[in-house]
């Protein structure tokens, strides 16, 4: 038997531990944040101020434009030139969306994983579905993922778990029979709500207050590669 006959029967022998596996984006799926802070610093550099650092900025990215304003700004939603940046914000953002963003390494291999396996996987992001989907259009992720959730396509956003309940409704598959992964306190949290399991990416932004290791994830990985033991038995 050749090399290449031992590797494919050797991944026929895998047998899935899930029904379905569920991605945040931002910080978990794809490194959004070169994109989110170029933005940002945009809205600095209009005003005549220096661009900050992108090790500053890059922890705030899974929080949107409330968590990069207030980056940059030191503005919180109530401050009354919050909202003229948040709309200038993303303008910046939509019209740069994918240019320096790409799949963390090793994410590709294990949608490839996932596919091979038949597990159902989807992305439920609190990235609005206007910058969602053309996002995922460009990483020519849209027509691969089962399900796409943003942050408006329920009534609530994470970490309630409206959101990750109707991936896996559109999707067909048991709650308690798939497994959630995201960067954020509120993603453990929304994916703990919707009864699935919860895998805390600590090698994307992290961005809270609480280290991920106090978040409860019933998982921690550091690198996306380590999902495969999580998700396929030998």
């Amino acid at each position: 038997m050749s090399n290449s006959d031992s590797g494919s029967s050797s991944k026929a022998r895998k047998t899935p531990l899930y029904e379905g596996v569920f991605f945040d984006l931002d910080g978990t799926l794809a490194d959004t944040a070169p994109d989110l802070v170029a933005a940002a610093n945009l809205l600095r550099i209009k005003r005549n101020l220096d661009p900050l650092p992108y090790e500053v900025l890059r922890p705030r990215a899974s929080t949107g434009a409330r968590g990069l304003i207030f980056g940059a700004f030191g503005y919180d939603k109530d401050h009354p030139e919050f909202e003229e940046l948040r709309l200038e914000f993303l303008a910046n953002y939509e019209k740069d969306i994918c240019v320096h963003t790409k799949l963390f390494d090793g994410v590709s291999d294990i949608l490839d994983d996932l596919e091979t396996h038949s597990i159902t996987w989807g992305i439920v992001t609190n990235k609005s579905e206007r910058l969602t989907h053309p996002l995922l259009n460009l990483m020519n992720l849209a027509k691969r993922s089962q399900a796409i959730i943003g942050g408006d396509t329920t009534p609530f956003a994470k970490p309630h778990p409206a959101p990750i309940l109707k991936a896996a409704e559109i999707c067909s598959v048991n709650p308690l029979n798939c497994i959630y992964v995201g960067d954020d306190l509120r993603d453990i949290e929304a994916g703990k709500a919707a009864g699935m399991k919860t895998v805390a990416a600590a090698y994307g932004y992290c961005g809270c207050d609480e280290h991920f290791s106090e978040w409860g994830a019933d998982h921690i990985i550091h690198h996306p590669s380590e999902l495969s033991a999580l998700l396929l038995a030998n």
